[in-house]
């Protein structure tokens, strides 16, 4: 009934050097005018990476909540009128998602430079930028940032249902213990949170 979301690709330590850096960046004093141009173009051959964090962090409370519309479906709205309920959730989900990425995106693109290229600028100097721009520009490298994405997207799904079972249980009695130590009731069993790939509108 739900589709799963696409899995974002796989963020390295490297990709998370990361985005277009503006001329209003912060950087020390000091910095030379090439070594600027420099972090600037890590920078950009790594925006994609960094648009695709804010994009992750805008999804994960559509994942969550589309993991646990699904058992609370199943259990509390009538067979006759699951198909047009859950319909009706995917569309408020998929409008979420349309007006949260971009917001978010456009956001991590606003806020990387400030501190990764600071970062960049106090940890590194102009030769190991260079040999970091030659890396990121190696035809390899840009192969594998898209294969990597491909990989992921196999890898993730099979993970999840292979751990489900092992990790669902464990949950359940977190939250009981929790629950009890708190003195309130504890979740049904059915909304537990668990690992398995959160599902998604259909595209």
């Amino acid at each position: 009934m739900f589709a799963p979301l696409r899995h974002l690709p796989a963020i390295t330590a490297l990709a998370l050097v990361a985005l277009h850096l503006p001329a209003a960046v912060a950087q020390n004093a000091g910095t030379s005018a090439a070594k600027k141009e420099l972090i600037a173009r890590v920078l950009e051959l790594q925006r994609p990476a960094v648009e695709a964090m804010g994009r992750g962090m805008a999804e994960q409370p559509a994942q969550q909540m589309m993991q646990q519309a699904g058992p609370i479906l199943q259990q509390r709205v009538p067979a006759e009128r699951r198909e047009i309920v859950a319909r009706e959730i995917e569309a408020d989900v998929r409008k979420y998602v349309d007006e949260a990425v971009p917001l978010m995106r456009d956001l991590a693109v606003k806020l990387a430079p400030s501190t990764i290229g600071v970062v960049l600028d106090e940890r590194m100097d102009e030769a190991e930028l260079r040999q970091l721009i030659a890396a990121l520009e190696a035809p390899a490298f840009r192969k594998f940032q898209q294969v990597s994405g491909e990989g992921q997207r196999a890898f993730m799904p099979k993970l999840m249902a292979e751990a489900r079972p092992a990790l669902e249980p464990k949950a359940r009695a977190m939250d009981a213990a929790v629950a009890k130590r708190l003195g309130i009731t504890p979740p049904p069993a059915a909304s537990a949170p668990g690992p398995a790939a959160a599902p998604a509108p259909k595209k």
